[in-house]
């Protein structure tokens, strides 16, 4: 297993979890490799708030709750959210106008944690000087 950490989006658990989408079985596939650590893996509060959030707006709230536990269950440490990191990203998110305000907080949160890799489908990370975005439907496996 590699120690280099990989963040872990958002919409990688929501893709394993949701309808068939070409993303889905790749998605399962990174999940598992984390599960069985061979893939180090981090994420933080936030993602995990996003997907409650999503499936909730959606009507899913059991959804939410069912995908939230099991991603947090498979993903080995879930990042904090501190005071600096959110100084941070309203920074990057003034700098990077294509970033949402979640995901300045995460790029913020990759930052101050020395993290420079993410599992994202969300192109706009590749924007973001210090992180290398791998797509989730790319050779993802080879990942440094």
């Amino acid at each position: 297993m590699s120690d280099v950490q990989h963040f872990i989006d958002a919409n990688v658990p929501m893709y394993a979890a949701g309808a068939e989408h070409p993303l889905k079985e790749p998605c399962l596939a990174i999940l598992r490799s984390i599960a069985s650590g061979q893939l180090a893996a981090v994420t933080d509060v936030e993602v995990c708030q996003e997907i409650v959030h999503r499936y909730t707006v959606l009507g899913e709230r059991q959804q939410a709750l069912h995908v939230a536990r099991l991603f947090i269950e498979v993903v080995p440490e879930v990042l904090p959210i501190e005071k600096q990191d959110l100084l941070l990203s309203l920074e990057m998110h003034e700098r990077y106008p294509v970033l949402t305000a979640r995901d300045s907080l995460h790029a913020a949160v990759m930052h101050n944690n020395d993290i420079r890799l993410i599992i994202s489908a969300d192109r706009h990370f590749d924007e973001v000087d210090g992180i290398e975005r791998i797509d989730p439907g790319g050779p993802w496996g080879n990942a440094p």
